[in-house]
């Protein structure tokens, strides 16, 4: 037997002599070039996210979403719409075994079955191979998965006039609302509305802004008397005179806004 081969030096006879588990796994074995995760992997990865999260940023300032205007329940016929993130589900629910009576289906199986299987890609194909050509399985779902997400938001999106939507539901900024502190009816709104709707009938912490709805006096008044949606009835309990003072007053600034 030739010198150093074969022999074990065990200090202390408990200590196995085969123990392994510090070894560090040998890599060779799997093809490609392998790369040391501290720091390179890392410093790679953090690169990638910093090209991406730049481009997004400058994405976003060029091209900012459109905002629409607070919410208003007495709108009866406003659809509202996902975030565009969430278009391809809302897309998924207008087919015929998604929604409706099969809506179940559409809200928790079909996505849940979809992204359960985008978890599992890396365990049903686990070859040593890195290439997507060498990984068939997961490259596979992965690109029925980016094509199905793309293909339902583009015909969500594509069914919409953003612009127009946006234009018919824009936030009016509070600044550009005159009031006249003068007119009767305001004293009026002050007493009854504004604890709901705000001093300046956009910015209340209840109730949706009075600004730019389309109702006439005789409505507005109806609506002050007898509720209207989350609006409860006997709101408003003063005189007929002060009734049409609000209502006037009311109707006069959207008229107005209307004109500008």
């Amino acid at each position: 037997m030739k010198r150093g081969k074969g022999m074990k030096y065990v200090g202390d006879s408990r200590v196995s002599a085969e123990k392994t588990s510090t070894t560090p796994k040998d890599y060779s074995e799997y093809p490609g070039r392998t790369v040391a995760f501290w720091p390179n992997f890392l410093l790679t990865e953090w690169l990638a996210g910093s090209v991406f999260l730049v481009g997004f940023l400058t994405l976003v300032l060029t091209h900012p979403s459109p905002l629409e205007g607070m919410a208003d329940p007495t709108t009866a016929g406003y659809i509202p719409l996902p975030d565009w993130y969430f278009l391809f589900l809302y897309e998924l629910l207008k087919y015929k075994y998604a929604g409706g009576d099969y809506v179940l289906l559409g809200v928790v199986v079909i996505p849940g079955l979809a992204f359960g299987a985008l978890l599992l890609a890396p365990f049903l194909d686990n070859g040593p191979g890195r290439r997507p050509s060498q990984r068939p399985i997961a490259t596979s779902m992965m690109l029925l998965a980016l094509i199905a997400t793309i293909w339902l938001t583009y015909d969500s999106a594509s069914a919409v006039d953003w612009e127009a939507r946006a234009e018919a539901n824009k936030p009016i900024p509070p600044s550009e609302v005159e009031i006249d502190t003068s007119d009767p009816g305001y004293e009026v709104y002050k007493n009854s509305c504004a604890s709901c709707h705000g001093d300046n009938l956009t910015d209340g912490a209840a109730g949706p802004p009075l600004i730019g709805i389309d109702y006439t006096a005789d409505e507005i008044a109806k609506i002050s008397v007898e509720g209207i949606g989350n609006m409860p009835a006997g709101v408003f309990d003063g005189t007929d005179e002060e009734l049409e003072q609000l209502a006037e007053f009311i109707f006069t600034i959207n008229e107005e806004n209307k004109e500008e």
